[in-house]
């Protein structure tokens, strides 16, 4: 862990050793939010539908249940 000043207009410095490790560099936005008396600062995803890939389960396929009973509903 590491400790930070803020400066006088509300900026602060994030260590070299985290803007390393997580890609930011300068003009890079970075997301903050707040959540039960913390702030988080999390770097914005730079494309976010790559990131977003394989992050919900492949099983069950809700579009084929989906398209199962679309079949069915043009069959009759």
């Amino acid at each position: 862990m590491e400790t930070i000043k803020v400066l006088a207009k509300g900026q602060i410095v994030i260590p070299a050793s985290m803007r390393k490790k997580y890609g930011i560099a300068p003009g890079d936005e970075i997301t903050i939010f707040e959540y039960d008396n913390l702030i988080y600062l999390s770097p914005s995803s730079k494309d976010p539908v790559k990131e977003a890939m394989g992050c919900l389960p492949i099983t069950p396929s809700l579009s084929e249940e989906l398209l199962k009973e679309r079949r069915k509903d043009f069959a009759e």
